[in-house]
């Protein structure tokens, strides 16, 4: 019987309009390359400036923006720090309205001294670098004012020292405790002259009156807390809170370095070191301030 030799396997034509085309190497690079990538969103973890670690953000804010891991006070504006001493809703704002009228004219190297005013009111929702009024703490009444380092570095214009001085006066006349919270990196307010001098007088004059009627006025000093602030009313308080590693004097360490030209002690012009000098009287964590205010008041019988 014949068996017949199989031949070679039958090829089926593919029609060109149905062949693949294959992609060149760089085409499909760049496909590849435009696809979104997932990545961290911004803002979730922050390096601490005191440990140099890589720390969770949102765990620092239930921490009062303090450091997990080595305890650093992040900056606060002054809308958080009435939140964080307060008690809740019980912030009443005073002198809301004062609006400094730029008397010199002043104009930097940039801008002038009004268009610099409104960009700050702008950017944090501030009249100025300075908030006032009355509310509780621990249900305790007390005059409450903060300065802001974040509003042209909290300087003493005009409008910062007149709110602080009509915070003390009403303190005197309502025999109110006062708490003043200074965070401020600026002295007297260069685009107002003379009249930014002035207000350091004016304030530690309305003091002196607050301090003869009796009245107890608690200062609590943070990061950073120089210049005409720290040589007027931030270092006059009965009693001097300071939250830790805040610095704190009049002229920055570098100036007086250049200036004396002697090497400073270690740590000069921080909380510890002036604690150390007697300057300040107790260093409190910020997740403590209420308490030690409240417990404060209590002692002085206020």
């Amino acid at each position: 019987m014949f068996t017949p030799t199989p031949g070679p396997p039958k090829i089926r034509l593919i029609p060109s309009n149905l062949r693949l085309q294959q992609i060149p190497m760089a085409t499909r690079a760049e496909t590849t390359s435009k696809r979104p990538k997932r990545g961290v969103p911004e803002g979730l973890w922050q390096r601490c400036p005191g440990c140099g670690e890589s720390i969770y953000w949102k765990e620092a804010e239930k921490l009062l923006n303090v450091c997990p891991k080595c305890e650093y006070h992040f900056y606060v504006s002054a809308q958080e720090r009435i939140r964080h001493v307060l008690d809740e809703g019980t912030f009443e704002e005073w002198d809301a309205k004062l609006r400094t009228a730029d008397p010199l004219e002043f104009v930097d190297a940039t801008k002038s001294y009004k268009d610099r005013l409104a960009a700050e009111q702008k950017r944090t929702g501030l009249a100025d670098a300075a908030l006032t009024g009355g509310g509780m703490i621990r249900a305790r009444r007390v005059a409450f004012g903060v300065t802001d380092s974040g509003f042209i570095m909290g300087s003493m214009g005009s409008v910062v020292g007149e709110r602080l001085a009509r915070l003390i006066e009403r303190a005197t006349d309502e025999s109110l405790p006062l708490i003043i919270v200074s965070g401020s990196g600026g002295g007297a307010r260069m685009h107002e002259g003379i009249l930014s001098l002035m207000q350091m007088a004016k304030v530690s004059a309305a003091l002196g009156r607050y301090d003869q009627a009796g009245g107890l006025f608690i200062s609590v000093l943070t990061n950073p807390t120089m210049g005409g602030v720290a040589a007027s009313f931030a270092s006059l308080g009965d009693l001097v809170f300071a939250e830790p590693k805040a610095l704190i004097g009049f002229a920055g360490p570098r100036t007086i370095k250049a200036t004396i030209r002697l090497e400073l002690p270690k740590g000069f012009q921080t909380s510890e070191f002036l604690l150390e000098h007697g300057f300040v009287d107790r260093i409190v964590s910020r997740s403590r301030l209420k308490s030690e205010i409240a417990r404060a008041i209590d002692y002085c019988g206020k």
